[in-house]
């Protein structure tokens, strides 16, 4: 009996000892997830985005015969520099001698015929005066020396005309430039106006560039532009926006756009150039950039991850965009500056959740 209450009271003692050996159990593991983050602080004004433009003359002639015929000379190349009143192309002027000819010889038969009217006038009134003339053929021989005086002031104009013509068979440059193109070859019959030379003029020059119908507003505000040209990095000209299409094209549906450069370097920037145009300055206010990759679209709605400091755990927050340049962004609201903003990493968080700031993190 003694041995069965030992057993038992052993039993109880190593249960007790067994109980007291089961570990307790621990908290879940909580995943802290490395990010990159950013400061939103404010800078001195809004950087809006780059146009690529081309660099052209503000004034481009199309130059083209004022009356038409057979090309016999092309007295200059596509490139070259050439002066006001400077040939450029020449037609055949045969058909216009002929023309100047006939002309001239119209303008000697009426000018005859004036002198005949004269002479005859003043005959009549010879006989008038002795009573051999009535007045009504007096009056009659001045009419006809009015209607001699008529055509020879026409065939006087006629003849300027043709003599026009004959000047106008040689082109001309009508201001200092450079031949940007040229439409036709010797041999080849053109029509009286015609495009036939492109002339860019020397002096201004302009970067004309194509704006999407959501920056207008952008550009037309823009207190600086800023013009670049990837032949010369690290250079920039000063821009004026010069003018704006009322209209957009209608193969691209964007506006077209002329730019000002301020005081050009003719020796570096060349015709047909690659341009860049930017607005550096805005709206004149500070303003808040986040990289691309900080922002967040959930349900069409944009937003970041916010780090509470203290906590070290993210919640997100809405925010509205503004203009994009390159790989950042604009915010117009939803921030007020000084947040850390998580920067890479921002598809795998979750509200809540703890954070480590990787090494080049803002902190």
């Amino acid at each position: 009996m003694k041995t069965h209450y030992q057993s038992t009271a052993l039993a109880v003692i190593a249960a007790q000892l067994l109980a007291g050996c089961t570990p307790a159990p621990t908290a879940p593991h909580e995943e802290v997830r490395p990010v990159r983050t950013v400061v939103a602080g404010r800078s001195a004004g809004t950087v809006g985005a780059a146009y690529s433009g081309e660099i052209r003359a503000r004034y481009e002639s199309q130059l083209g015969f004022r009356t038409g015929g057979k090309i016999v000379a092309r007295l200059v190349e596509v490139g070259a520099h050439v002066r006001q009143g400077q040939p450029l192309l020449q037609l055949d002027p045969s058909q216009e001698q002929l023309q100047m000819a006939a002309s001239g010889a119209d303008t000697d038969a009426a000018r005859s015929r004036v002198a005949q009217a004269r002479t005859d006038l003043q005959r009549l009134m010879q006989l008038q005066a002795r009573n051999f003339a009535s007045a009504a053929e007096l009056d009659q021989q001045r009419l006809a020396l009015d209607q001699a005086e008529a055509q020879l002031r026409a065939a006087q104009a006629r003849q300027q005309i043709n003599s026009n013509l004959r000047g106008y068979t040689t082109l001309v440059a009508d201001r200092d430039g450079v031949v940007s193109a040229i439409g036709a070859e010797a041999g080849q019959v053109v029509a009286a106006g015609q495009p036939i030379v492109t002339l860019a003029a020397d002096g201004e020059r302009e970067v004309t560039i194509s704006i999407p119908e959501s920056r207008v507003d952008e550009l037309r505000n823009a207190s600086a532009l800023q013009v670049t040209v990837w032949a010369h990095p690290g250079q920039s000209w000063k821009g004026a926006l010069r003018q704006l299409s009322p209209d957009t094209d209608s193969v691209t549906r964007t506006y077209s756009a002329r730019i000002t450069i301020v005081e050009p370097d003719p020796a570096r920037l060349r015709l047909g150039m690659t341009a860049s145009v930017a607005a550096p300055d805005v709206d004149g206010q500070s303003a808040i950039r986040l990289p691309m990759t900080a922002i967040v679209d959930r349900d069409g709605r944009r937003q970041v991850w916010v780090v509470d400091p203290k906590q070290g755990r993210v919640a997100p927050r809405q925010v509205q965009l503004g203009s994009a340049q390159n790989d950042s962004v604009l915010v117009v609201g939803g921030l007020a500056g000084g947040e850390t903003v998580v920067s890479a990493g921002v598809h795998m968080l979750q509200p809540g959740q703890r954070v480590a700031l990787e090494a080049g993190g803002a902190k």
